[in-house]
């Protein structure tokens, strides 16, 4: 085999790559032989049908598959004895590969850049740490007895937001009815969710007993298009009205939730209090950690992971800016500025990813068999009732237990920087995490 340099720029390189026609020919009728030895044909003795009669019914199926394994693995003997770290699949253009001639391609291919390390004993980080005060705990009772609430009918008053109209209703465009737009006894929540925008809030002091015509605009974007846009009027009428009656929290409630007693049930509300402000101090601080490394690496990224990694990002974007829903500081922006910002942000993503890459490497950080097997236990229980199918698609599918291999990996190596970083706790309220979460 003869291998060329032909381009050598940067991360790039490039070769010309020739593999003998005699090595083809003798890997050619390597294979032939070995189809021939279970040939059946009429007339034949299997294991004795001439060449000849073997070439003319396989020899171009059995030459697209030598080419094709020549070509593997010549690129992987490239690879191999230079000492390339390709960072993307190496791209192949054949040149010369008529039968009886040598096999001749060119190999393009970008290589991993050399990653210095940074000193990782100077950056200073603060670790933002909360414990759950009895205003949180409070809050998260409240919540508790919000979900566990009954609905129970109240006097006839005129209702008051978050209290439940029970409603007859009949929806009309143009003044003619329209195709599901009447019920009979809906419960309703005032100024709740789940109706026509501007439809439940309208409700709100309206009294069983009573009949109010309200009016509202079907969304631009409404599932159902033969009424998006469109100006409706509901004649309402209310039959009763509802409260929420909240549980008081006791043992029984405690109970109820599958805990032993009240102060059981307490200790389970701190407990998840405390995971809650634990995975923001998490976000925080790795969120700043990550920053500090974007600002210290300063290698050159492969341009093909670049476009990789900005092409996945722009295609939603893109979709965003042609549905005119951008938000935030997007919006208003040209396709341009849009353009140059998130291509920064995707080189950012590739810089860091290799850069956590090589600290993971050169420290042989590694995911155990046990962390992916948990990983993969806790993805099949998000699909209950799909257990073997969601399994069978992981034993199936290499690529996606490496989705879950690679944020294990990442969380394995944050922790191994954070260990050699200067990390100080300083402890904040918990509304001040929060926001330091979202912020950082």
């Amino acid at each position: 085999m003869q291998v060329t340099e032909v381009a050598n720029e940067g991360l790039k390189r490039a070769y010309t790559v020739v593999v003998p026609a005699a090595s083809i020919a003798a890997e050619k009728d390597k294979r032939l032989a070995e189809l021939a030895k279970d040939m059946k044909i009429p007339g034949f003795r299997p294991g004795k049908v001439p060449q000849k009669i073997v070439q003319a019914r396989y020899g171009q199926a059995v030459m697209g598959e030598v080419l094709e394994a020549s070509v593997q693995e010549a690129t992987g003997k490239v690879v191999s004895d230079r000492g390339l770290r390709p960072a993307l699949q190496p791209k192949i253009e054949l040149v010369n590969f008529a039968d009886g001639s040598d096999l001749e391609f060119r190999m393009d291919v970008e290589v991993l850049p050399e990653i210095p390390m940074p000193d990782f004993a100077a950056i200073e980080l603060t670790r933002l740490k909360a414990t759950p005060g009895e205003a949180e705990i409070q809050q998260a009772y409240d919540n508790i007895t919000r979900r566990n609430a009954s609905l129970e009918e109240t006097e006839a008053r005129a209702a008051q937001k978050g209290e439940v109209l029970v409603c007859d209703f009949v929806g009309k465009i143009g003044g003619e009815e329209f195709k599901g737009g009447s019920a009979n006894d809906m419960p309703i929540e005032v100024a709740g969710p789940g109706f026509i925008p501007g439809f439940t809030e309208q409700l709100e002091g309206l009294a069983p007993g009573e009949t109010r015509s309200i009016s509202v605009a079907f969304p631009a974007d409404y599932q159902a298009a033969e009424l998006a846009g469109k100006d409706a009027t509901f004649d309402v009428t209310a039959k009763a009205l509802k409260v929420y009656s909240k549980p008081e929290i006791n043992d029984e409630l405690a109970q109820k939730l599958g805990l032993e007693n009240a102060e059981k049930l307490r200790e389970r509300v701190v407990e998840v209090l405390q995971a809650e402000y634990d995975a923001q101090s998490r976000m925080a601080i790795k969120r700043r950690l990550l920053d500090q490394l974007a600002d210290k690496a300063s290698f050159t990224v492969p341009e093909g992971m670049v476009e990789g990694e900005f092409g996945q990002i722009w295609q939603r974007v893109e979709a965003d800016l042609k549905a005119g829903k951008l938000e935030g500081d997007d919006a208003g922006k040209d396709e341009a500025t849009l353009k140059a910002e998130y291509r920064g942000i995707a080189e950012r993503r590739i810089r860091l990813g290799l850069l956590l890459n090589e600290v993971g490497r050169t420290n042989n950080i590694q995911v155990s068999r046990d962390e992916l097997a948990n990983a993969m236990r806790q993805e099949v229980a998000r699909y209950p009732g799909q257990e073997k199918l969601v399994m069978d698609y992981f034993q199936k599918n290499p690529q996606a237990i490496e989705g879950l291999r690679a944020p294990i990996f990442e969380e394995k190596v944050v922790d191994f920087i954070l260990e050699l970083a200067k990390v100080t706790d300083e402890t904040v309220t918990p509304d001040a995490l929060a926001e330091a979460a979202t912020t950082a």
